[in-house]
């Protein structure tokens, strides 16, 4: 069997850092070489952001942004920081090039739409990602493989999450349950006997508590839960963090989210007019619950037919928040502060998952993202299906290729950006 050897990288919603990977695949056996990720300053995040919230407000698509000079210039840092990330990981580890077959490279996240939100509203669905993957080619001299979303949207599938497969590979080493991944949008996986039952995004996980903590202190995180440690529950914040996004929420899987229906601007402006400064840390906490709350939530909307086990695999930074974390593993196994109206679906939650949930990081965690977009990669190389339940039994390969130096930078954006 052929081995390939991908690097992956991911920037995510959260906009941390660029995290990369280089792993080795021989068929669904993989070994991870070397890491290394490259913080985002507040600034640099900050501008993404606003990028963000102005394609999702303005509504533009992609002739607009491709015409847009403020946008081409993000654009343009972006991917120059990701090739320097690229080339100083080969520095550092000493990788040879010529030796790496290929990137796999998401982008950036601008809005996400999928047909689960547009039906509702009899609109056309789109995902829009930047990121040129012949720029990035250019200045690595590597192969890039990126917009895995696109084709699945433009056939009338969600696009996201793309994690499930890739979890079942995981749960060939860390064996089946559930894999909780906790970026800024949750998302869950069920794996029985390695196979993928069910994938999809339950809301927003980091977006509220990053936004937060940005606009009031400036910091890109609650760093191991500083502040929400210090605070207590808001049940009227609970309560009015629901009800913005209702509608996501009770919409039954699959689906997938997105921070740009998120409501997040609207949220912070209603703290702000109604929680004085001395309510700050009560606030954070209050936000560090509702994350691990959606989660909870989202998790009791399994479908019937599939079986839940106490097995949880979380990977994804949120996780490492201890009040999330201690809030996360209350809401499956006792009586703790729910909604009025969702006592009994937490009720029979716990009723499903029959005992007190095993709860352990993936070994695997640190990278998953990253490395998930390599495994995409690897599928493109191959010209294999992505093994989404909705998939199977249709050829439908993933992504698109670049290599250097050979065509136009012309791809900025997705295929099926806003507009197409």
């Amino acid at each position: 069997m052929v081995k390939l050897r991908i690097i992956g990288i991911m920037t995510g919603n959260s906009m941390d850092a660029i995290d990369l990977v280089l792993t080795e695949f021989e068929g669904d056996k993989m070994r991870d070489i070397c890491a290394y990720s490259e913080p985002y300053s507040v600034a640099q995040k900050q501008q993404i952001d606003d990028l963000r919230h102005r394609a999702a407000e303005q509504k533009l698509t992609k002739r607009q942004l491709v015409n847009d000079r403020k946008f081409i210039a993000i654009h343009w840092q972006y991917i120059e920081g990701i090739a320097n990330a690229v080339n100083t990981m080969c520095d550092k580890f000493g990788l040879q090039k010529k030796k790496i077959d290929a990137i796999g490279f998401h982008g950036k996240t601008l809005d996400h739409y999928p047909p689960s939100m547009a039906k509702i509203h009899g609109d056309k669905p789109f995902t829009t990602q930047m990121g040129s993957a012949q720029l990035l080619a250019n200045l690595t001299g590597i192969p890039v493989i990126n917009d895995f979303r696109s084709a699945l949207v433009q056939h009338g599938f969600e696009g996201a999450p793309l994690a499930g497969p890739h979890n079942a590979h995981v749960a060939l080493t860390e064996g089946d349950g559930c894999y909780f991944n906790a970026g800024n949008t949750g998302n869950l996986a069920w794996i029985k006997d390695g196979i993928l039952q069910i994938s999809y995004d339950v809301g927003p996980f980091n977006e509220y508590i990053d936004q937060y903590i940005l606009q009031v202190k400036g910091e890109a995180m609650d760093i191991d839960g500083a502040h929400g440690k210090k605070g207590k529950l808001l049940p009227e914040l609970l309560q009015k963090s629901f009800d913005l996004c209702r509608e996501y929420y009770e919409l039954l899987p699959p689906k997938s989210g997105d921070p740009s229906y998120y409501h997040t601007p609207e949220l912070l402006n209603h703290i702000k007019q109604n929680y004085k400064e001395e309510k700050f840390n009560d606030v954070v906490h209050t936000l560090e619950y509702f994350a691990a709350y959606v989660a909870a939530y989202g998790l009791a909307q399994t479908p019937e037919n599939i079986e839940l086990t106490p097995r949880f695999i979380l990977f994804g930074g949120g996780w490492k928040n201890p009040v999330v974390m201690k809030s996360f593993k209350d809401l499956l196994s006792k009586e703790v502060n729910v909604l009025p109206e969702h006592e009994e679906i937490f009720a029979a939650l716990r009723q499903r998952l029959g005992k007190k949930p095993e709860i352990k990081y993936s070994e695997f965690g640190n990278y998953m993202e990253a490395r998930l977009m390599a495994d995409l990669a690897r599928y493109f190389i191959e010209q294999k299906t992505w093994e989404l339940p909705e998939l199977k039994g249709k050829e439908l390969v993933l992504g698109n290729a670049r290599f250097p130096f050979t065509g136009a930078v012309d791809d900025f954006l997705s295929a099926a950006a806003r507009g197409w």
